[in-house]
């Protein structure tokens, strides 16, 4: 594929990521090579041109508005990075510049001083002097005139990470308007300017700046060396202002395609935010709105193109089935008020004969204080209903215990091990000695225990644990222990329960507001829980899981597909780029 042709069908590949900027850059990178505009016989050589601007630097001088440069050395063929027409010439920097150097530092002012620019107002769109800050009118008087700026300077951010080699054009500057020492003016001398500028904003000149700069103080630094022997492919200078134009008529190209898709982006934003406002709503007519949840999820590849979609369709799909309208309710099952009935037995069992501790009694979720509606053979109920034990660790510093190898100590878990379901960093486990054990027996874990966050950022944040290790954890970490027995809550509802965004509101929202925002005991032992009959906990979980899957599917094809168009561009520019297509 020849450049011409990739232009012209560049909107194909558009959906790639960063396709735009990589477009733009593409488009700089032909023009400074002389592949985007056809040269013209009948225009001046470049050398000509060059010979006129050492003319008219030596009558700048001799008018006393400029100052005598001492020539530069030839420049060697190692420093022109490819091959030009015959009628460009490389040059350096110098040599088409009238003037070429740093601002200095200003003395600032806090009020009724005059606009001062600093890398900061260069910004790659433009120039924004809302952000400069002033320098006193009094020290602007002591500034030679060559420093104020003029129409079509080039400024060229000299320092910083992240602004360095942020180069823009001046237009219609205001009177005695100067730059700091972080900024180095480019003035040229009969060249067009908009062309160099196109030449120091290039891939190849963003490589030498990222490559050669110089630091100092931890900063990246572009010396007056770098600035001054800068070389430059300089064309005829006719040719100059056509592949300024064409440069202008592509770019506005690209500002089209780049509205264009994110139009087509917001569409499917708003496609998709209508879909789950509306599934979130309470629904007055049943059949319609699961008719709704099943359009939604037979089309879910077609809404979700971004992997920002996929989270907000995780979060929607656990709110349905919080609410239970994710699945539908069989009257042949057993409601959840007998189903409570019969754990609240085994939890008076088990206190009876000792080997739970009774709690004391929690009060009841009233209908009209429940945090959202749900079906009428569903019930409330409260956390510490649910459960034979509800507790937390303790520090290791507290109770004298030092960490130790793994061979010689248990596994303790902490708040950073416990993950969105799942325990993370495993291969960062912390192990203490086996006596923390005897001083806290309470919360030593189970397989299966379900562990919650009680402190901090990560507040809420739940997992089960799945380990087979002898372990314990620290007083950030909750240990929740389901009743177990014939009638026992399905773990894995409650887990996809603790990870929704119901529950993580209602955590929020009871959380004890401290120096560190925590979840105490009580807040949790408290904690309202919506009760399906168990048969339709366990087709709830199963319809998660399914959905979850295919969110999991659905964000690997997302991510395979971006990654596939990334290395198509790539491909394709490679191939535009080659020396055969170039010729």
């Amino acid at each position: 594929m020849t450049p011409t042709q990739l232009l012209q069908h560049f909107d194909r590949l558009s959906e790639a990521p960063d396709a735009i900027p990589r477009l733009r850059r593409f488009i700089l990178d032909l023009a400074v090579r002389g592949k985007l505009v056809e040269q013209d016989l009948n225009d001046e050589p470049a050398a000509e041109l060059l010979k006129r601007i050492k003319i008219e630097k030596a009558r700048l001088v001799k008018e006393g508005q400029g100052k005598k440069e001492k020539p530069l050395a030839p420049i060697e063929e190692e420093e022109t990075p490819f091959l030009v027409p015959a009628s460009w010439i490389w040059t350096r920097l110098q040599d088409i510049t009238s003037y070429i150097q740093r601002g200095k530092s200003p003395i600032y002012a806090s009020e009724d001083g005059l606009p001062v620019i600093s890398q900061k107002c260069v910004q790659w769109k433009g120039l924004d002097i809302s952000s400069a800050r002033l320098i006193t009118r009094e020290s602007i008087k002591k500034y030679d005139e060559v420093r104020f700026l003029r129409e079509n300077d080039l400024l060229w951010n000299s320092t910083g990470t992240g602004t360095i080699g942020r180069v823009v054009r001046v237009i219609s500057p205001p009177q005695n308007l100067v730059c700091d020492s972080h900024v180095t003016v480019v003035r040229c001398a009969l060249a067009n300017a908009e062309y160099i500028r196109s030449w120091l904003r290039s891939d190849h000149i963003y490589q030498l700046i990222e490559d050669r700069a110089a630091g100092s103080t931890n900063q990246v630094e572009l010396t007056s060396q770098m600035t001054t022997f800068q070389v430059v492919p300089l064309p005829p200078l006719a040719e100059q202002h056509r592949i300024v134009a064409k440069v202008d008529e592509l770019m506005a190209l690209c500002d089209q395609l780049e509205a264009a898709k994110a139009e087509r982006e917001q569409s499917r934003g708003r496609l998709l935010a209508a879909n789950l406002h509306h599934l979130n709503q309470p629904a007055e007519d049943e059949e319609a709105f699961r008719e709704h949840v099943r359009f939604t999820f037979n089309h879910l590849p077609r809404i979700t193109t971004r992997p920002a979609h996929i989270k907000q369709m995780r979060q929607t799909i656990l709110n349905l089935a919080m609410c239970g309208k994710l699945v539908a309710q069989n009257p042949n099952d057993e409601p959840a008020s007998e189903f409570l009935k019969r754990i609240h037995a085994e939890k008076v069992r088990l206190e009876k004969e000792g080997k739970t501790k009774r709690d004391k009694p929690v009060e009841a979720v009233e209908a009209d204080t429940a945090p959202f509606a749900i079906p009428e053979i569903w019930n409330w109920a409260r956390l510490g209903d649910l459960t034979e034990l509800i507790t937390k660790g303790s520090s290791p510093k507290w109770q004298g215990i030092t960490y130790v190898s793994k061979e010689d100590g248990i596994l303790f878990v902490t708040s950073e091990n416990v993950g969105n379901y799942h325990l993370r960093k495993l291969d960062e486990l912390k192990y203490v000695d086996k006596r923390f054990n005897e001083i806290e027996p309470r919360s030593i874990l189970r397989y299966g225990d379900i562990l919650m966050n009680l402190v901090g950022a990560s507040i809420g944040r739940t997992a089960i644990y799945d380990l087979s290790e002898i372990a314990n954890i620290n007083q950030a970490v909750a240990l929740i222990r389901l009743i177990q027995s014939t009638a026992n809550m399905e773990p894995e509802f409650m887990l996809h329960y603790f990870n929704s965004p119901s529950a993580i509101q209602i955590m929020l929202t009871s959380q004890v507001i401290t120096a560190q925002p925590n979840i105490s005991l009580t807040n949790a032992r408290e904690f309202p829980i919506p009760v399906p009959p168990l048969a339709e906990q366990r087709r709830i979980v199963a319809k998660v899981n399914e959905l979850m899957t295919l969110c999991a599917q659905l964000e690997t094809q997302l991510d395979t597909t971006e990654t596939d168009s990334r290395h198509l561009l790539e491909a394709v520019l490679h191939n535009a780029l080659s020396p055969l297509a170039l010729r």
